[in-house]
């Protein structure tokens, strides 16, 4: 039986030993601890020099991978050199840890989706200490911040990039060696209390912690578990006592860097002088790619522990929101103040809100889907209305659309969802996807989908209409703008749920075209073609206005009582004025969503607790998705696309909340008016038509 001893500087209470198998031969494995005496570890080393097959290093600081490369701890510099002068193969497992570092951080990209570090928002406690991991991590985001001047040398500024971390680490830290503190900053440091801030609001903003094995504690201790709730922590050799205390402070997720490949969790040192011995690889020949080849053919996994037992993923969003009008506005204090005493000042609040810069308006918590993803975000603030939109052209917007991006991709956001534009900026969001740092989605899918639902929903509700056998409405609908893009969608989900369907648009050509596409898909609908709206206008049941055409040839006066409108045009073709002069007429500007998780967070956006525009909705459902990519972008929305966001909707458990008009949710009372005053018209049109039939 081959015996592998594990010296270690560490703590005597987590000495072992214990026999285990592996690739088929047996091994005492014994760990022996010096509580950090590094008299008694030499001697130590020396004693069972020519007994033990192979002795392990433990407790001991690695060699930086960046700058000078030496050991940063003058105990484990002595400790090699006494290594070197005996006969048996001494490791401190280094080798093992980079390729186990590398490794693990790849594995786990890979097996979730290839995603899961993108843009994370990572702070390296040691940048110099785990350079292997920060370069490895740089492939999948530049949200990077190394503490090492900080704690090493008590100066208040954090490193954000690996190149000002080499910078640091070949010159201003040899430079600063000489500095009290270098090492933690001491209770005297006039800077502790500027020094403790900076490091505790980089960890609270942080997604990722990378903390090395040496120090662990020392690293952690000084925060609370409100400071690293939630994170992920990378670190290496994390023994039950690590995990129990991460799981105290709450943290969502522990990757262990070193491989469990024995029933008991050890360091790598003892594992990279076990692999060796079993493989009977001399000392100085063990390699990077000899442990690749061994971590290959044993499938060595990095450990992925949950702390909690449950498993948890959270994927991050931004979403960009800006005021619908001037009533929007009003809603901002001071901006509602100035609305009472000098209402004629709005146009001009109006236009110089445009102006201002984006800001972070909200933080979104809370989200989880059936599947047991989260998602967390921010709502980004533009102050341009619809109307300021057009009035500055496509390149005024694009510019803050693209600003608004390089926030949401600085505060660790993995897709961004711009939100429905104006039709004079309908190719803006193309634009946008070239050049923003983020994937983007316009939300345009999910905002088709669910303006038919809630229109389906508002026309069931007002109880005018009569479900068929086949489960669709007896109904007349009409789509203005069919051959566009959000147009032809519309039509295509009105075939769906409804039985008689006017599609209207100027263009002969692609309506026929769109009319045969609609026939093969639901040839029981029966559809009807026209490039004039006003011939059947006031035979509609519902009506979608798809084109700023709409403004032009929806007269409200001749709609039929209790007909649904569903305005989804930017600015919309109909307003609060026309609306009044016809209580009987439901109009609907959208459907709105509600979100999956009981504890959701996020200021008022206008709509009841846990509701969101669709949209924002689309944004969600990407992300809780893992699918950050750009998804709906210009003029040309893809039936498709519109089918599969609807479907990954029900997925994550995203249902139908509310439904909106042009100043608000719509309640039930304000469906059961429309509804009350229909009714009357629809009694006085039928005797009006019976008394006409006497004469």
């Amino acid at each position: 039986m081959k015996q592998i001893i594990n010296i270690s500087l560490g703590t005597s209470r987590d000495d072992y030993e214990f026999e285990a198998t592996f690739m088929d031969q047996k091994f005492l494995l014994k760990r022996l601890a010096t509580d950090g005496d590094f008299e008694k570890a030499s001697d130590l080393l020396l004693s069972w020099n020519k007994k033990a097959d192979a002795i392990g290093l433990g407790g001991i600081s690695f060699p930086y991978e960046i700058g000078s490369g030496a050991l940063p701890d003058k105990n484990s510099r002595d400790l090699m050199k006494v290594a070197k002068q005996i006969q048996t193969p001494v490791t401190n497992g280094n080798i093992l840890r980079n390729v186990g570092q590398e490794w693990s951080l790849r594995h786990t990209q890979f097996i979730f989706g290839n995603n899961y570090f993108n843009n994370a928002r990572v702070l390296f406690f040691s940048g110099m200490a785990s350079a292997k991991i920060a370069r490895v991590m740089s492939e999948y985001t530049d949200n990077m911040q190394f503490a090492d001047p900080l704690l090493k040398n008590g100066i208040p500024r954090l490193i954000g990039s690996i190149k000002e971390l080499e910078l640091y680490a070949d010159g201003v830290h040899d430079i600063l060696k000489w500095m009290p503190g270098r090492k933690f900053v001491t209770e005297f440091s006039p800077m502790k209390k500027t020094n403790d801030y900076l490091l505790r609001n980089a960890v609270r903003q942080s997604h990722v912690l990378v903390v090395p094995h040496f120090n662990f504690y020392k690293y952690l201790n000084c925060f609370s578990a409100e400071d690293i709730e939630g994170k992920i922590i990378i670190t290496s050799t994390a023994y039950e006592d690590r995990v129990n205390y991460l799981k105290d402070k709450g943290v969502s997720v522990i990757i262990d860097t070193t491989p469990k490949i024995l029933d008991k969790v050890v360091g790598v040192s003892i594992l990279e002088a076990l692999l060796f011995s079993a493989l009977d690889i001399p000392q100085k020949e063990g390699s990077d790619d000899d442990l690749l080849e061994i971590i290959s053919e044993l499938q060595m996994e990095p450990r992925i522990i949950y702390p909690s037992g449950e498993k948890k993923r959270v994927n991050r969003f931004a979403y960009i929101v800006y005021p619908l009008s001037q009533e929007y506005l009003k809603k901002i204090k001071p901006i509602e103040m100035i609305s009472d005493f000098a209402p004629s000042a709005m146009n001009t609040v109006e236009k110089m809100m445009a102006y201002s810069p984006p800001f972070v308006y909200s933080k979104v918590t809370g989200i989880k889907s059936k599947t047991g993803v989260e998602a967390e975000g921010w709502l980004i603030a533009l102050g341009e209305t619809p109307e300021q939109m057009q009035a500055h052209g496509p390149e005024f917007t694009t510019k803050r659309i693209l600003q608004a991006a390089k926030i949401a991709k600085k505060l660790g956001a993995q897709i961004m969802g711009i939100g429905l534009l104006p039709k004079a900026l309908k190719d803006a969001s193309i634009e946008v996807a070239k050049h923003a740092v983020l994937p983007i989605t316009t939300g345009n899918s999910y905002v088709a989908s669910t303006a038919l639902w809630a229109a389906a929903e508002a026309v069931r509700r007002m109880g005018l209409t009569r479900l068929q056998p086949n489960k669709k409405l007896k109904a007349k609908t009409m789509v203005i703008g069919a051959t566009g893009a959000v147009g032809s969608i519309c039509s295509r989900l009105l075939a769906i749920a409804f039985e008689e369907v006017y599609i209207v648009s100027k263009n002969m050509a692609k309506l026929l075209a769109l009319q045969e596409s609609i026939e093969e898909e639901a040839p029981e609908v029966k559809l009807n073609v026209s490039t004039r709206a006003d011939t059947h206008l006031d035979e509609m049941d519902v009506i979608v206005a798809a084109s700023a055409e709409a403004k032009n040839v929806l007269d409200i006066m001749r709609l039929k009582p209790g007909c649904v409108v569903t305005d989804i045009t930017r600015p919309m073709s109909l307003s609060m004025d026309d609306i009044a002069r016809r209580p009987d007429i439901l109009v609907i500007r959208s459907g709105e969503i509600l979100l999956p998780g009981k504890h959701i967070e996020m200021k008022d956006i206008g709509l009841p607790d846990q509701v969101v525009y669709a949209g924002l909705a689309e944004t969600i459902i990407l992300a809780l998705e893992g699918r950050f990519e750009t998804f709906t972008v210009g003029s040309d929305t893809q039936w498709d696309k519109v089918r599969e966001i609807y479907r990954l909707g029900l997925k994550h458990g995203m249902k139908l909340a509310a439904i909106s008009g042009l100043d608000g949710v719509i309640s039930d009372d304000q469906i059961d008016r429309v509804k009350e005053f229909a009714v009357k018209e629809l009694k006085k049109h039928e005797s009006s038509k019976k008394a006409s039939r006497r004469k």
